[in-house]
This record gives C-alpha cells, sequence and structure tokens, in this order.
C-alpha cells in the first residue's frame, strides 16, 4: 500500500492533502495552485491590500496565510505553499509594507487577521 493509498484509508481524504500548494509569481501575477485543484490569480496592478491571517491551529498545520486582495477577488496563500518564500520577498519590497505588522503575524499563534499593506489611494 502506497502513502497516498494510507493516507486514503486513514483520514478518508484524497492524497492531495499531502501536497503542499504551490505559488508562482512573475512581475504581471502571483499565481497559488492549491492542492484540490483551485487555482487563484492576481496580479500586481490590480493589488490593493495584502493580510495575514493566523490560526491556532499550528504547529503541525500551516497556520499562517498572505491573503492578497484585488478588484477581481482574492489570492490566498499559505505560507507552508512551494514558491511563498520568492512572494513574501517580493511583498516585503511593497511601498508602505507595515513590517511591524509582519512581525506580529509571524510571532501570532492565534486566530488573528494583520492587515500589512494597502494601496494607497
Amino acid at each position: 500500500m502506497g502513502l497516498g493509498e494510507w493516507w486514503q484509508k486513514l483520514t478518508g481524504q484524497s492524497d492531495s492533502a499531502l501536497r503542499p500548494a504551490r505559488v508562482e509569481c512573475d512581475d504581471q501575477t502571483v499565481c497559488c495552485h492549491h492542492p484540490d485543484g483551485v487555482v487563484q490569480r492576481i496580479t500586481w496592478p490590480e493589488l490593493s491590500e495584502v493580510v495575514i491571517v493566523t490560526t491556532d491551529q499550528g504547529p503541525f498545520q500551516d497556520d499562517v496565510f498572505w491573503i492578497l486582495h484585488g478588484a477581481a477577488g482574492v489570492c490566498v496563500v499559505p505560507s507552508e505553499a512551494e514558491g511563498a518564500d520568492e512572494l513574501v520577498r517580493r511583498l516585503l519590497t511593497l511601498p508602505g509594507m507595515d513590517q511591524e505588522q509582519v512581525i506580529a503575524a509571524m510571532g501570532s499563534a492565534a486566530n488573528q487577521r494583520f492587515v500589512c499593506w494597502r494601496r494607497p489611494a
């Protein structure tokens, strides 16, 4: 019995729950591919707000999520997604990024929401 079969038998979930999300970003777009097949996209020009949401579910589950808000919706990126380091490096260079909110979020083990950046009016 393979790991995927074992996981499905144990939890009733497919082995996609074992795969992390994958985020890709370039100069135009951020795209997050979730294990359940959902793909969320947002373009940098439409980005209006960056929020970090933390949960009390860690440390065995991802408990930090970057929420990118735009005119057409949101792109939710788990902090443990493949490629998240590159995305975070780019986000931290946004003019006006509130580094103190980012630091507070990274230290949170509770269900909280941290607004880290808003596009200037």
